[in-house]
């Protein structure tokens, strides 16, 4: 009996979190839009500080990947394109710049922090 509670309520909860993850998301957008129609990339807004931070991020090309990749065992290693497990290959010198080149495109990201003053 207990495991109907337990999965009932489980289901509430991953329900009510994509309502929250889908609220956010909008009002990301929102505080995104407003930062960018000002021209500000940090403010302070009642006891709150805003701030959007640029990053850049790498896409991988599955297809140009497994190309790039002369040995089998790396992209077993990989299985599909993880960035943070390519970084890794590269800071450990398994992977050079010039193998990954023409892999991945690099896309802008602006991350929003929030913190309570």
């Amino acid at each position: 009996m207990w495991v109907i509670r337990q999965v009932s309520r489980y289901f509430q909860l991953k329900s009510k979190q994509k309502e929250i993850e889908q609220e956010l998301q909008e009002l990301r957008n929102e505080i995104l839009a407003h930062c960018e129609q000002q021209g500000i990339s940090e403010t302070t807004v009642g006891g709150y500080q805003v701030k959007l931070v640029k990053q850049e991020r790498k896409e991988y090309d599955d297809t140009r990947l497994s190309e790039a990749l002369p040995d089998p065992q790396l992209w077993r290693l990989l299985s599909k394109p993880d960035p943070s497990r390519i970084s890794s290959l590269l800071k450990l010198k398994v992977l050079s710049e010039d193998q990954l080149k023409d892999t991945y495109v690099t896309k802008q990201v602006t991350l929003l922090q929030i913190d309570k003053r």
